[in-house]
């Protein structure tokens, strides 16, 4: 009850600003929503490459906020309550945009009737989908019927959903009640860079001379999602004195939890050669490409690094709870590219063993990534410059 009437007291806040700036004519300026980086990061870096000369405007998260602040040619606002001036800007833009990109679902949306001619481009943050979300997620049974309206009403103010598969194109289908019409087949930005190998190797570079002890072992990357249990008191259940006994010296961890959880996990001082935490590094995809393998659970991160045909671990110690809680696509276990552990020992045996199937990596690859060959960003530009004449910018 608290819940529905702090985010109807939003929401009201919210249509009233936007009523107001919906009087003002739409201008030819680009604006991203953002809660994760890598897509919008990519797609406007395509805008930059293209010279495309349209404003463009940033609202973001505080997490994200610093990260597009650095952004050059591009305004960048803190879209939150707690900065007032910051938020009504923000509605301002959302307001009088011609194209207007979203990467996650945004209860604002519901209150957000935009003028015909625009488009409200669905650039979702994950290139596949294993945890259910939308009107399939589990945890909207028992919600009030205005909830699942405005839900409904948020996913209906998508003119476009990028997809990278007919895989994805299905599940969007069903978690947003989406038209065929609706799907867009671009491929996904943030796919772009795994098809540039000099950018990879720019990478792989500037991070070992960053962290030059890096550069003679073999690189693990554990990268679990969250539980909605644990946001604030994030528990790691892989034993890691185990997992260095059992590896050896030849081998280091780093770990990437994800955005949502607000703990830092901490680890014995003695294992500190061995353990990194990268929570707060800024790009996945840079962790990605110097790692020789994935330790991962339910996250979607598996769909990117399935293109660079390297193994994973699928650590999955609370499958049967998980499952029940917060549900997963049909056929989940099928799914998986890589083995599957329900313990410390047993991920350890599967490193040791060093047994993965690369054919269905790949295959795996290609059943996800069909539209995103490199060239994503550049067909959702396309499609943007089509809706906004450059002479108008």
């Amino acid at each position: 009850m608290v819940r529905e009437l702090a985010i109807t007291l939003y929401l009201f806040i919210f249509s009233i600003v936007f009523k107001v700036c919906k009087w003002i004519p739409l201008q030819s300026k680009v604006t991203f929503v953002v809660s994760f980086s890598e897509n919008n990061k990519s797609l406007y870096k395509e805008m930059i490459r293209q010279d495309f000369p349209c404003r463009t405007i940033f609202l973001t998260t505080s997490k994200m906020h610093s990260t597009f602040m650095k952004l050059e040619h591009a305004n960048t606002l803190l879209f939150e309550l707690k900065k007032p001036l910051q938020f009504v800007r923000s509605i301002y833009h959302l307001a009088t945009s011609k194209v207007v990109f979203v990467d996650n679902y945004y209860g604002f949306l519901a209150k957000s009737s935009f003028k015909d001619s625009v488009e409200c481009i669905q650039l979702w943050h994950a290139n596949g989908a294993i945890k259910k979300f939308g009107l399939k997620d589990p945890s909207i049974i028992g919600r009030s019927p205005q909830a699942l309206n405005r839900f409904q009403t948020v996913y209906d103010r998508f003119t476009k959903v990028i997809v990278g598969s007919e895989e994805m194109a299905t599940i969007f289908k069903q978690a947003f009640n989406t038209p065929d019409q609706n799907i867009f087949r671009t491929g996904i930005p943030r796919t772009d860079i795994f098809f540039d190998e000099s950018a990879k190797e720019r990478t792989i570079k500037k991070l070992f001379s960053k962290y030059p002890f890096f550069q003679d072992k073999k690189i693990v990357l554990y990268a679990p999602t969250y539980r909605d249990n644990e946001l604030d008191h994030f528990g790691l259940h892989l034993q890691l004195e185990m997992l260095q006994e059992r590896l050896g010296n030849e081998y280091i961890l780093l770990l990437k939890l994800h955005p949502a959880v607000r703990n830092k996990v901490q680890f014995p001082a003695h294992l500190d050669h061995f353990v990194f935490d990268f929570t707060e590094y800024y790009s996945m995809n840079d962790l990605l490409f110097i790692s020789d393998l994935l330790i991962t659970d339910y996250s979607s991160i598996p769909f990117e690094y399935s293109l660079l045909n390297r193994p994973m671990i699928f650590y999955l110690y609370d499958f049967e709870e998980y499952q029940q809680e917060r549900g997963l696509w049909e056929n989940y276990l099928e799914l998986l590219p890589g083995p599957i552990a329900y313990s410390t020992e047993e991920v350890c045996h599967l490193i040791n063993e060093n047994e993965f199937d690369y054919k269905k990596i790949k295959d795996f690859s290609m059943k996800w990534n069909q539209y995103s060959t490199g060239k994503s960003s550049e067909n959702v530009l396309g499609f943007v410059k089509k809706l906004i004449s450059e002479k108008d910018c």
